[in-house]
């Protein structure tokens, strides 16, 4: 199967799902980052992952098949235009980008307007991104209206709008081998990244000199870009969930906690470790890093096939319930800590979340009510922690040790594959590496 067939594969089971109709799908519009300087240009996910196509100002079209007609691919992309190409780089433009992505029509971009009302006449339904731009939502609202004008010559507006993420987001989350081939590869990336901080992290260091080893890493080897903006949090800035100021020095005695990953042609890696600054282990630190192993171990046993989403969560809450006990953290037995919620002052957030073109993926966690249940080819991330800050009922060895540690793994036939292997994770890899 060639590069692109993957799309082509991927458009033609979206227009037999939608069975009738018209989808319309943009890409991201670029940002300004200030007067003349744009953000990196990202497209959009669900637009990249039908088309295989980058650059911006972009538009798939997708007509589905009926009694007349067989399904219709056509993109509008920018001119070819040398005068740009000298200035920005080069652009596809549509004769080119219909041969090279499978296309059965291109056209120019700033022909949307005019030809999107035809392709919308007499079409039964439109699937558009709903909700997600209100510059898009009033210019579908506009080609609807030119429509319905014409509605005295016979032609017939779409009589349903449907979002068309719905469809989308339960494609995107059974990844293909195509997917997990890259996303395996970002995952290697980015835990080379992470051992690179381990091995360069020393006191005196500031968070920022860690990240641009990370950055280093993944840019060296192929990544785009960071899936997200890194975490590097040495000390009590790790028990801050989204810590990304990344400009504290690091002390020996202190924790590092990274959430890092690197993202590589759409896809996204998501690794967080956590590992001291000296490169030893203070007892109390080794105490609750243990646990957190353990409550992970617990969570990773229960992804496979026919476990439902909170399993994972479930088991990582019970390991933690009784360490926090066992430390003298909460009072009483697992079921009443666990009843009363008291674990949330050290655990306060969920253990995984989908992960695939973007780091928290597309795809209900429930179905009809109910915690949906895993099938493989799932992409998930299992990351319990466990953040202590200093209290007068918390003993003080405690304080500020934020730790916790997160694995990307796919879910198999026959259980589950960590993708993250490769980046250190027990006490005695960790030390080994930082002598």
């Amino acid at each position: 199967m060639t590069h692109f067939q993957h799309f082509i594969a991927r458009r033609q089971h979206l227009a037999s799902t939608m069975q009738s109709g018209i989808a319309v799908i943009p890409t991201a519009p670029e940002r300004l980052r200030n007067r003349d300087a744009h953000y990196p240009y990202r497209f959009d996910s669900y637009f990249y992952y039908l088309t295989g196509f980058r650059e911006p100002e972009a538009v798939l079209v997708l007509v589905a098949a009926n009694d007349k007609a067989p399904s219709k691919h056509i993109l509008f992309c920018r001119q070819k235009d040398q005068e740009r190409e000298i200035w920005d780089g080069f652009r596809y433009g549509p004769e080119a980008a219909k041969t090279m992505f499978g296309f059965d029509e291109a056209h120019p971009i700033d022909q949307l307007d005019e030809l999107l009302p035809k392709l919308l006449a007499d079409q039964p339904a439109v699937y558009t991104a709903l909700g997600l731009d209100a510059a898009w939502d009033q210019r579908v609202i506009g080609w609807l209206n030119r429509v319905r004008e014409l509605a005295r010559t016979g032609v017939a507006v779409p009589a349903e709008i449907h979002d068309s993420r719905a469809l989308l987001d339960e494609m995107r989350l059974i990844k293909g081998t195509d997917e997990l081939q890259i996303m395996q590869r970002a995952a290697d990336i980015s835990a080379q990244a992470h051992q690179r901080a381990m091995q360069t992290v020393r006191p005196g260091m500031r968070e920022f000199e860690v990240e641009a080893e990370l950055l280093y890493t993944f840019y060296r080897h192929g990544s785009q870009a960071p899936a997200y903006t890194s975490i590097v949090a040495g000390g009590a800035n790790a028990c801050v969930l989204h810590y990304v100021q990344n400009d504290a020095e690091l002390k020996s005695g202190d924790l590092l906690l990274i959430d890092a990953g690197c993202e590589l042609d759409g896809y996204a890696s998501d690794i967080t470790r956590t590992f001291p600054v000296n490169g030893k282990f203070t007892a109390a630190q080794r105490d609750v890093y243990q646990l957190v192993l353990a409550a992970q171990a617990a969570a990773m046993a229960q992804v496979q096939p026919e476990k439902r989403w909170n399993d994972p969560h479930q088991a990582a809450l019970h390991v933690l319930a009784q360490g926090f006990i066992d430390l003298g953290l909460c009072q009483g037995s697992v079921d009443a800590v666990l009843e009363s919620e008291d674990y949330k002052r050290f655990y306060m957030h969920r253990t995984g979340h989908w992960l695939g073109m973007d780091v928290h993926d597309a795809g209900e966690y429930k179905q009809k009510g109910e915690w949906r249940a895993l099938q493989p080819g799932m992409v998930l991330t299992v990351e319990p922690g466990c953040y202590i800050r200093p209290a007068d009922n918390v003993p003080e060895h405690f304080w500020n040790i934020g730790i916790r540690i997160e694995d990307d793994v796919v879910v198999t036939p026959s259980g589950h594959e960590i993708l993250t292997l490769a980046a250190p994770k027990t006490i005695a890899e960790i030390e080994e590496l930082m002598q």
